[in-house]
C-alpha cells in the first residue's frame, strides 16, 4: 500500500501541483511566478515533490483523434472464479495489452472494469476475439460503448481534495 504525503504539502505546494499537472512544461521559472515564489525555492520544492514521488513522470498527452484512435470502450469483466491465481494471471495479462488504457477492480457484480482504446469497432472487435477472449479465466465480457466524450481530464482536483 502507497503512503500519503498530502498532509506535508503546503499550499504553495499545491499551488506547484496544480500548475504542473496543467503544463508540466513549465519551467521552474514560470511556475514561480504563477504560484507567487522566487525560482530557487520553487525549483527545490519541485524537485523534493518529485522525490517524494508525488509527481511520477511527465508525458506528453496526446490527441487520439488525431492518431484516429476513436473508439472508446468500458469494459466490464467476470472471471471464471475469483481464486487468487486467477486474479493475478489476469492483471499480468491485462498488462501487455496496449489498447487498455486503464483497469479497476470492481466492487458489486463485475470483478474488473477496463478502459479500452482503439481505432474503430473492427479493431475492438479483433481485440476481443484475437487476444481478450485468449485469456481462459474470463467468463464474462460486457462492452459499453461512449458515444460522447463530456469530460476528459488528467488533472487531479487537487483544491478540493487535500
Amino acid at each position: 500500500m502507497e503512503t500519503t504525503v498530502s498532509a506535508e504539502l503546503s499550499k504553495q505546494d499545491i499551488g506547484i501541483l496544480s500548475v504542473l499537472q496543467s503544463d508540466a512544461s513549465k519551467s521552474s521559472s514560470d511556475v514561480a511566478d504563477l504560484v507567487g515564489m522566487s525560482q530557487s525555492p520553487c525549483w527545490r520544492r519541485i524537485n523534493r515533490i518529485e522525490q517524494e514521488g508525488v509527481i511520477k513522470k511527465k508525458v506528453a498527452l496526446l490527441d487520439r483523434h488525431a492518431l484516429g484512435m476513436d473508439l472508446v470502450v468500458f469494459a466490464t469483466i467476470n472471471l471464471t472464479t475469483s481464486g487468487r491465481q486467477n486474479l493475478e494471471e489476469f492483471e499480468q495479462s491485462i498488462e501487455n495489452f496496449d489498447e487498455v488504457m486503464e483497469c479497476y477492480t470492481m466492487t458489486g457484480i463485475w470483478d474488473y472494469m477496463l478502459k479500452i482504446i482503439v481505432k474503430d469497432i473492427r479493431n475492438y472487435e479483433s481485440f476481443v476475439r484475437d487476444r481478450l477472449l485468449c485469456l481462459p479465466m474470463i467468463r464474462e465480457i460486457h462492452s459499453h460503448i461512449a458515444v460522447t466524450e463530456i469530460k476528459n481530464t488528467t488533472e487531479l482536483p487537487l483544491k478540493t481534495q487535500l
